[in-house]
């Protein structure tokens, strides 16, 4: 019976993180710019986050003003990642923009020991290097002028700000359940998109409104609730390599949903990436 469960929360994971891959291809789908697909997407996540709170019937947890202020600030940094994100992916590939978004680890490990002062690994700038390597393999040096320049650009930013995401929320998740801080967040970034977005829904179609309410509600809701849910009967180090399969799992789904089959350059510039960042994940979890 033990075996069957972790099974089925192995199963989750896995899907959990197909569903974050796939995320990326509405960035291809939707005709809007990317602000107003993030704002889409975060609406309606923080309403079926807050509809399953509700249903759960978990009691609610009392915010110091300090923790409400610091989880505004976070959300509103969760607009600026997802809204490079999706950037990248309109000006590239949704094979380019999930690889590049992967350079996160890698700037959580240089980062992170000087926000929270704890021992800096000199292996660390052994992996930065070779994920230099991964993002000049990518880089079109010939015409660095192109759009797909820009792209790997914003796909870099998107991972930047995802480790100060991810450094952030370090802390709040010892205390609040991840429910909890996801709805939160995408509530505070709702309300820094509105004034940003809200123009834009006059000229979007049914089609595009029912493909981000899929985005916010299965894409991101659900994901991240299965994730959550099967963390419960898979060790952290399984969960995070199978998280590093995001990119993959997206790249296929792109083939399959869009047609967009990646360079070889592309290709060779993924592997080192998501190489490094499987190892500085395993690194960064075999020291604490």
């Amino acid at each position: 019976m033990r075996l069957e469960n972790n099974g089925l929360n192995l199963l989750k994971i896995h899907l959990a993180v197909a569903l974050f891959g796939m995320a990326g291809i509405f960035g291809k789908t939707i005709a809007l710019p990317s602000t107003a697909i993030v704002f889409g997407r975060v609406f309606f996540a923080a309403l079926a986050l807050g509809l399953f709170r509700f249903l759960s019937k978990k009691n609610s947890v009392p915010l110091p003003l300090k923790t409400g202020i610091y989880l505004g600030f976070l959300g509103a940094l969760l607009a600026v990642h997802w809204i490079a994100f999706f950037k990248s992916i309109q000006l590239s590939t949704v094979a380019i923009g999930l690889i590049t978004f992967s350079t996160f680890p890698v700037f959580t490990a240089l980062f992170e020991p000087l926000l929270t002062r704890e021992n800096f690994r000199l292996s660390d700038i052994g992996f930065a290097l070779l994920t230099f390597l991964g993002i000049l393999i990518l880089i079109p040096l010939s015409n660095i002028s192109s759009k797909l320049f820009e792209g790997i650009m914003w796909g870099i930013f998107s991972g930047f700000t995802f480790a100060f995401l991810s450094i952030g929320n370090r802390s709040l998740t010892r205390k609040y359940d991840s429910i909890l801080i996801s709805l939160f967040e995408c509530a505070a970034a709702t309300v820094v998109l509105l004034p940003f977005a809200f123009g834009y829904y006059s000229q979007a179609s049914l089609h595009d409104l029912l493909l981000m309410i899929l985005l916010g509600v299965v894409f991101t809701a659900l994901s991240h609730s299965l994730f959550i849910a099967g963390l419960k009967g898979v060790k952290a180090a399984s969960a995070s390599i199978i998280a590093s399969l995001e990119p993959v799992y997206g790249t296929l789904l792109a083939i399959i949903i869009v047609k967009e089959i990646p360079s070889l350059r592309t290709v060779l510039g993924g592997v080192i990436i998501l190489t490094t960042a499987i190892l500085v994940s395993k690194n960064t979890l075999n020291k604490r």
